[in-house]
């Protein structure tokens, strides 16, 4: 939206805000709500990568150079980014969610396609991360005698979420007077990614986003009962089903209790919906 004028005065011409605010659904306890200063949401970076082989029968690989072998070193290697580059302090993810090539079981094909998403928490590791990726990929080729250099295309990129900490701070007051028990402050960032940030960042705005429960009671209670709230359906989980009730109403009250502490007269006093 912000890339095609939302605020510009000669395209879209929306009123740059005082401040955003943003929300988004959770695996958390039914009619929860929590909130973090700071980093929030980690920045996310996804990369199509192919690399080159030389493709041929499959009764003579000497006469080839696998894709397939190379890839899969590939993999292996991304996996130490993470476990030997990346100080216990920080956090960072390296997944390779696809690897693609050849269609017949006896042939070699000429090249192999890997699909790498990136999760990181601050920019400067966001970047070293980005760089290892390309460093192994690069030397991964050439000591598989790659005939060609392996293509890198960016499929989306998401920004840190990052909480304006005064802002963070008066939604706050406003939630634990409004939910109670039911707000809670979190600890650490979560690895999910959103693009809301780019909102503020394009009008240079303060900003908060927060979690929401979208759990379904009954799901939750099953879980928690046999011990088992790790194995919880979250979000983008094809199990994934919020349960209609309370997550609308805690929702709904989320965001009305937040904006309501920066506009009406209400501001800083509890509210009765």
């Amino acid at each position: 939206m912000v890339d095609d004028g939302l605020f510009d005065p000669k395209k879209h011409a929306c009123p740059v805000p005082d401040v955003l605010l943003g929300q988004h659904v959770f695996p958390l306890r039914p009619g929860s709500v929590v909130t973090k200063s700071g980093p929030i949401l980690a920045a996310a970076d996804s990369l199509r990568i192919t690399v080159y082989g030389q493709g041929g029968h499959g009764s003579m690989p000497h006469r080839c150079i696998d894709p397939v072998v190379l890839a899969s070193s590939i993999v292996l290697k991304l996996q130490t980014i993470v476990s030997r580059e990346i100080p216990p302090e920080e956090t960072a993810v390296v997944t390779v969610g696809s690897l693609k090539a050849g269609d017949a079981v006896n042939v070699i094909s000429d090249e192999a396609v890997l699909q790498v998403n990136i999760r990181t928490m601050s920019e400067e590791w966001r970047k070293r991360v980005l760089d290892g990726v390309q460093r192994i990929v690069k030397a991964e080729c050439e000591a598989a005698r790659s005939p060609r250099e392996p293509l890198f295309e960016k499929l989306n990129a998401f920004p840190l979420t990052s909480n304006d900490r005064e802002t963070t701070e008066k939604v706050r007051e406003a939630f634990t007077a409004h939910f109670g028990d039911e707000h809670a402050n979190m600890d650490t960032a979560a690895s999910g990614s959103e693009d809301f940030q780019n909102l503020a960042t394009a009008v240079n705005k303060p900003s908060v986003f927060w979690g929401w429960s979208g759990s379904d009671p009954r799901v939750w209670e099953k879980h928690q009962k046999e011990g088992i709230l790790n194995q919880l359906p979250v979000n983008h989980s094809p199990f994934f089903a919020p349960g209609i009730h309370p997550t609308i109403s805690t929702g709904i009250d989320a965001m009305v209790v937040a904006a309501l502490s920066f506009v009406g007269k209400n501001q800083g006093r509890e509210f009765d919906f």
